[in-house]
């Protein structure tokens, strides 16, 4: 069985690396909702607490409203710390599970970075959120949203990009250092130029940075199917901890895909 001292640890950590615009705590289900970002982390409801089960017909009935005057649809983020009770009143109610992820760990300590770049985090958060929006293809309309998101954060931020000899843009990644925990988020590399090392190459250098900084441990989440990156990341040394998946009612998703 996963840690859940360890699970509830992380999942705080990542609450604060990505601040929603608004949470709400029903019991312990946490309800983030942020309307300028459509990130399903920040739009999504988190119950952190196995026992916390009462009453979910109303609760969701509650959820539903507060998700609806957001303009979002409702949906729900199960890690292990979710009450089983409510996986299976979902099921019951037709849900339906979409978008795995993979919580990995790594201990700093042992971590070779001898080769590791040596880099300076950039300063301006909207020239990083451009050169992450120019390599990951996001849509620019986004960039006001995550740049508050960034600004938002308290934990120090380190923000990288890593260029190839011609000056272009390559690879960036975001890294927060939060105590002796860094949380390494919106790593990306230029699609054609993947399986080359580069986002090996910039993730060591926000590692690198993340342990001169304190940290003794890094966490990261990464989509299931992405097999690539789950690849890179073991071979770094991250291990699985637990996963979570996003649950949503099929009439939301319907209605998502229109919008």
């Amino acid at each position: 069985m996963p840690q859940l001292a360890n699970i509830r640890r992380i999942e705080a950590a990542s609450f604060r690396s990505f601040p929603a615009a608004s949470t709400h705590f029903d019991g312990t289900w946490a309800i983030r909702l942020t309307a300028a970002h459509p990130a399903k982390r920040l739009n999504s409801i988190s119950p952190l607490d196995p026992g916390d089960h009462k009453d979910m017909e109303r609760r969701i009935g509650a959820a539903e409203h507060r998700f609806s005057s957001f303009g979002r649809p409702l949906v729900f983020r199960l890690s292990p710390l979710a009450p089983a009770r409510l996986g299976s009143y979902l099921v019951d109610h037709g849900w339906q599970p979409f978008d795995e992820s993979i919580v990995m760990l790594l201990n700093l300590s042992g971590l070779a970075l001898d080769n590791a770049v040596d880099r300076v985090p950039l300063k301006d958060t909207g020239a990083w959120v451009d050169a992450f929006i120019e390599l990951s293809g996001e849509d620019r309309s986004l960039k006001p949203g995550l740049a508050e998101i960034i600004e938002a954060t308290e934990p120090e931020t380190g923000l990288f990009v890593h260029a190839d000899m011609d000056g272009r843009n390559v690879s960036a990644a975001r890294c927060v250092c939060d105590r002796d925990l860094a949380g390494l988020f919106d790593i990306v590399t230029r699609e054609e130029m993947r399986g080359r090392g580069h986002g090996r190459n910039v993730v060591l250098s926000a590692l690198s940075w993340a342990r001169r900084q304190g940290a003794r441990q890094a966490w990261l989440q990464v989509v299931a199917e992405n097999g690539p990156a789950v690849h890179l990341y073991e071979s770094l040394g991250f291990r699985e901890v637990y996963r979570y998946v996003y649950w949503q009612h099929p009439r939301e998703r319907q209605e998502d895909r229109k919008s």
